[in-house]
């Protein structure tokens, strides 16, 4: 529940609740499982468990020790690794590596499949490629685009609309989880009209864009 203002444990339900509640993640997570979000995750796990859960998922939850978890998996982007390889604030990382790497039971590494088993990952921890692909991007390729993001890493979203044959006319980048104001709004649209455009986002961004603003 990154970002949200409700403290639950709280069920998200998509048709009430927005990104200002409980986190533009948990509403994308919604749409696939039942979904809690609560600051204290404990509490959030006996109240799944409370409404018939057998299995919990925890999203970003490596480094939180108040439920016990019986597999633990690193996600990890083959472009970017484990950035410099520092801790807060000096790099990206919330621990070292290797406290990290100890606990894990399996390693998946996102990105080109010739990618190489990330550095200071131990020998003997299973490793499993994946890959991202887009989706639906035939409908794309009709008319230039003006895409723009406020994810971890925009340009991860950019490269995956080039790899459908979409033509990319221009892009903006926001900060992770950016709130979009109608301000906003009105400079992506004049940009994009001014290329001959089609504005596009991810899901991600689409329930933090206001309502009266939002894409089809």
């Amino acid at each position: 529940g990154y970002g949200g203002r409700l403290v639950g444990p709280v069920r998200v339900d998509p048709k009430t609740h927005s990104y200002i509640d409980v986190g533009d993640e948990p509403l994308l997570l919604a749409a696939t499982a039942p979904t809690w979000v609560a600051r204290d995750r404990a509490a959030a796990a006996r109240a799944a468990v409370a409404a018939g859960a057998e299995l919990i998922v925890m999203d970003d939850g490596f480094q939180n020790p108040s439920v016990k978890q019986h597999l633990s998996i690193v996600v990890v982007d083959a472009a970017y690794g484990f950035g410099n390889g520092r801790v807060m604030p000096a790099g990206p990382l919330r621990e070292p590596v290797a406290d990290g790497m100890a606990r894990a039971d399996a390693v998946v590494v996102i990105g080109a499949e010739e990618a190489a088993r990330p550095a200071k990952m131990p020998a003997g921890l299973p490793l499993f490629q994946a890959m991202l692909r887009a989706e639906n991007g035939a409908g794309a390729q009709n008319r230039p685009l003006y895409a723009f993001a406020g994810i971890g890493r925009p340009g991860k979203f950019f490269d995956s609309l080039a790899q459908t044959g979409a033509v990319v006319a221009g892009t903006a980048s926001f900060a992770d989880h950016h709130p979009y104001t109608n301000r906003d709004m009105a400079a992506l649209q004049a940009a994009a009209s001014g290329l001959g455009a089609a504005l596009v986002t991810t899901a991600k961004d689409a329930v933090r864009i206001p309502v009266e603003h939002r894409l089809d």
